[in-house]
C-alpha cells in the first residue's frame, strides 16, 4: 500500500525538498546519524508507507508517546508518505544512516529481500487470526531469519506488522478462479503475484498506486486489492461494484532501523526502543481490526456496493490454483526462505490443530 490517492508533482517536489534539507543539516553540525542538534536534543525522524490516520500512522504515533515519555531529550517526528521521498527513497535513507526509523511494506523490500516476499503468498495464514497474532509477534525462527535477511541489507528488522486482510474490489462478482478469467487487477510489481494472480487466470497489471483510482474508473483496470480501512481511505469503493472478503492474504508491513543509529544510542534508549516496538504488537493488532471493522461498515453506509464472502469450499478452490506459487517463492528465497516459510506453516497446521 503506497498511500495517496494522486502524488502531484508538487507533493514530490516537497518532498525533494525535505530530503535536500535532511542532507543540508547533516552536514551543518549534527551527528552522522543526523539526529542531534548542539545542545544534545535527538530528532528522530519516522517515515510511513501510508497517509494520515492508517495503520501506519496509528503506529507511529503510539511509538511517539512512548518514547518521548521516556526520554525528554527526544522528538519524533513523524513523516506521511510523500513526504520524504518514495518508499525506495526512505529505505535507502536508512540505509545511509540519515533516516531513523521507517516502515517498509513485504511488497516493496521482496525485490532486495526476497524472502520478505513470504507475506504475499496467498493462503499461507490461518483463518484463525489469533493463530497469525502470534506467528507476526514473536515467531522465533521467523524473526530470526528474516532479521539475518533485513540485516545483509543494512537494515535493522524490528517488528512485522500486519494491516489486516487484503480484500478484493471488482467490477463482476468472483466467486471462482474461473470468475477471474481476463480480469485486470493492479498488482504490485512482483513475480510472485504475477503468478499468483495468472494462476487465477486473471490478466495481473503492475500500476502505481497513485494511478489506481484513475486506473478504475477509465477502465485500464477492473480491480484491485487492499485491505479494508485502505480501500475507504482511498474511495475505491465509489469506482467498484464488489467486495469480496476471501481472506486470502494478509498486508504486512515491517518498522526497520538503521544497525548503526540502533547501536549507537546509549543502552537505556536502546532498551526503550526495543521494548517500546514489542509492547507496540498487540496495540497496532487490536487497532487494524479496529480500523478495518469501521471501514465495511463506512463503505456499506455510503454506498450500495455489493459485499461477497467467500465460503470455505469456495477458498479451497482457489488455495488449489495457487500452490504452484509457493515452489517458486523457495526457488527466489533459497534455504532461509524455506525456513522462514515452512515455520509459518508449522505454527498455522499447529495452531489450527488447538
Amino acid at each position: 500500500m503506497e498511500n495517496t490517492r494522486f502524488l502531484h508533482k508538487g507533493t514530490l517536489w516537497m518532498g525533494a525538498l525535505a530530503i535536500a534539507a535532511g542532507m543540508t543539516l547533516s552536514g551543518c553540525g549534527q551527528s552522522d546519524d543526523g539526529a542531534k542538534n548542539a545542545e544534545g536534543e535527538q530528532v528522530w525522524r519516522f517515515a510511513l508507507e501510508e497517509t494520515e490516520g492508517g495503520v501506519q500512522w496509528k503506529y507511529a504515533e503510539k511509538f511517539k508517546e512512548e518514547i518521548e515519555a521516556a526520554h525528554d531529550n527526544v522528538e519524533v517526528k513523524i513523516y506521511p508518505y510523500g513526504t520524504l521521498g518514495s518508499s525506495q527513497d526512505i529505505t535507502q535513507q536508512i540505509q545511509n544512516n540519515t533516516m531513523q526509523f521507517a516502515f517498509a511494506s513485504a511488497g516493496h523490500v521482496g525485490s532486495t529481500i526476497p524472502e520478505a516476499q513470504v507475506f504475499t503468498l496467498h493462503f499461507l495464514f490461518s483463518q484463525d487470526d489469533a493463530v497469525n497474532k502470534e506467528i507476526f509477534a514473536s515467531n522465533p525462527v521467523v524473526h530470526e531469519e528474516l532479521g539475518a535477511a533485513y540485516s545483509e541489507k543494512g537494515l535493522e528488522l524490528l517488528s512485522i506488522v500486519p494491516e489486516g486482510w487484503m480484500v478484493w474490489s471488482a467490477n463482476k462478482a468472483i466467486e471462482t478462479p474461473e470468475d477471474f478469467e481476463g480480469v485486470k487487477i493492479r498488482v504490485k510489481p512482483s513475480d510472485l503475484l504475477l503468478a499468483t494472480y495468472e494462476g487465477y487466470g486473471a490478466n495481473p497489471k503492475p500500476m502505481a498506486y497513485s494511478e489506481i483510482y484513475g486506473g478504475l474508473q477509465r477502465g485500464q483496470i477492473d480491480a484491485q486489492t487492499q485491505p479494508m480501512f485502505a480501500i475507504r481511505d482511498m474511495s475505491f469503493y465509489e469506482v467498484q461494484d464488489y467486495l469480496i472478503e476471501a481472506r486470502n492474504a494478509q498486508f504486512v508491513s515491517t518498522v526497520i532501523t538503521s544497525p548503526g543509529f540502533l547501536e549507537g544510542l546509549p543502552e537505556d534508549m536502546q532498551a526503550s526502543v526495543k521494548e517500546t516496538v514489542k509492547e507496540l504488537n498487540p496495540f497496532i493488532w487490536d487497532v487494524q481490526k479496529t480500523l478495518n471493522r469501521d471501514a465495511a461498515e463506512e463503505i456499506k453506509s455510503k454506498s450500495d456496493i455489493e459485499f461477497i464472502e467467500l465460503t470455505p469450499e469456495q477458498v479451497e478452490t482457489f488455495r488449489e490454483s495457487v500452490e504452484p506459487v509457493f515452489d517458486q517463492y523457495i526457488e527466489i528465497a533459497g534455504p532461509r526462505g524455506e525456513k522462514i516459510l515452512n515455520a509459518i506453516q508449522d505454527a498455522v497446521a499447529e495452531g489450527n490443530d488447538e
